[in-house]
């Protein structure tokens, strides 16, 4: 499974962007498409995530600014961020998972990681 994320870039606070994800190559073996971001001396955190059902997960950051939203037709999985905050500034990771569960979000299977793209927020 292959990913090519985009979309990143310099908005200031209050701003938007959106971020796609397109997943190439076995992608039947996918469940869910995720995102992740890390700032810079932070952890990886889980951000978004939407299964093949549309079943979603966020993180408590992000509610009510963010949507992950998929087209199954495309392969491609979209991260909306509404109301950006300087806080939001991270590396953006997508991330393809084979198994996961939506009750505990979290990964069981294999993961496919694609390159990050780097939003960056001003105040």
């Amino acid at each position: 499974v292959q990913l090519q994320a985009s979309g990143g870039g310099s908005v200031k606070a209050g701003g938007s962007l959106r971020l796609p994800c397109t997943a190439s190559g076995s992608v039947d073996r996918i469940n869910a498409m995720t995102w992740y971001r890390q700032a810079q001396g932070s952890e990886r955190e889980l951000v978004a995530a939407i299964t093949i059902d549309g079943n979603t997960n966020y993180a408590d950051s992000v509610k009510g600014r963010f949507t992950i939203s998929r087209d199954n037709a495309k392969n491609t999985v979209y991260l909306q961020m509404n109301a950006l905050k300087p806080e939001d500034t991270a590396t953006y990771y997508c991330k393809a998972a084979t198994h996961w569960d939506h009750e505990v979000g979290a990964n069981f299977g294999m993961a496919y990681w694609g390159k990050g793209t780097l939003v960056t927020v001003s105040s």
